[in-house]
């Protein structure tokens, strides 16, 4: 259905699943993440499923991150759930044993900035920005910093998470977090190859050497869970996030 959150469309062993949330930069909340974590349950037990590719609707955002006008009505008791939403959507992304590409077609900020990160290959254009915006909203970034310092480095992994900036494709093309940029109205095409090309690759080899990569990075995952928790619901606690958040969607910004 067209106004599905996430929308599903095959070709041969290839599963695309485009978030679809486009009046809103395709930010996530708690509803969209859930429905993007069954999706890609679904696509982990599919034996026909040889490779999923990732992107956004319309032209401005692969995804803002997470929505705003639904993280200005939490609370403090809320804090665990969400982070456990969030540690569910990346553990879904991350144990699946088939690869996974992101056809990045516009801004990955945020949270999702660090669930492309955990992509195994990333495909922008020219006018995609990525980057790890929370403080500028109030938000503590505290999971970001584990997967972003594994792909990124330390030196480079507090910069981005200290100034909010987003970084243009040239330099996420440098810095690894691209790993091709090519024409717009190529980006998802040239994703779908790549797609082909890594799900025709002998499925047992393929499966054993994502499980290891996951099980390289899970430890990070769970540490990161738990200290989201502790300082979250101390920064739910201070009222200082929902006030910030509140301050900037009336200035009318997007994460």
């Amino acid at each position: 259905m067209a106004d599905d959150p996430i929308l599903e469309d095959r070709a041969g062993g290839c599963l695309c699943l485009t978030l679809n949330r486009p009046d809103r930069m395709n930010a996530w909340d708690s509803a969209m993440r859930a429905q993007l974590v069954n999706r890609l349950a679904a696509a982990a037990t599919d034996p026909e499923v040889a490779a999923v590719v990732l992107t956004g609707a319309g032209d401005r955002a692969f995804s803002a991150g997470q929505d705003l006008n639904e993280l200005s009505t939490f609370d403090a008791g809320m804090a665990e759930d969400w982070i456990d939403s969030f540690g569910a959507l990346y553990r879904a992304v991350g144990t699946l044993e088939v690869p996974v590409i992101a056809a990045l077609n516009g801004v990955a900020a945020g949270s999702a900035f660090q669930f492309v990160l955990l992509t195994d290959i990333r495909i922008g254009h020219a006018g995609v920005r990525l980057g790890q915006p929370e403080v500028n909203s109030g938000i503590a970034s505290i999971t970001g910093p584990w997967i972003m310092r594994e792909m990124l480095g330390l030196s480079r992994t507090k910069e981005l998470t200290l100034t909010g900036r987003l970084m243009d494709a040239d330099e996420a093309h440098r810095l690894g977090a691209l790993h091709e940029v090519v024409p717009q109205d190529r980006v998802l095409p040239r994703a779908m190859e790549l797609a082909d090309e890594l799900g025709a690759k002998p499925r047992t080899a393929m499966r054993l050497i994502k499980r290891r990569f996951f099980e390289v990075l899970e430890p990070g995952l769970d540490d990161a869970i738990t200290a989201a928790k502790r300082y979250h619901r101390m920064s739910f606690e201070s009222g200082e996030m929902q006030e910030e958040t509140r301050r900037f969607l009336g200035r009318g910004g997007d994460e």
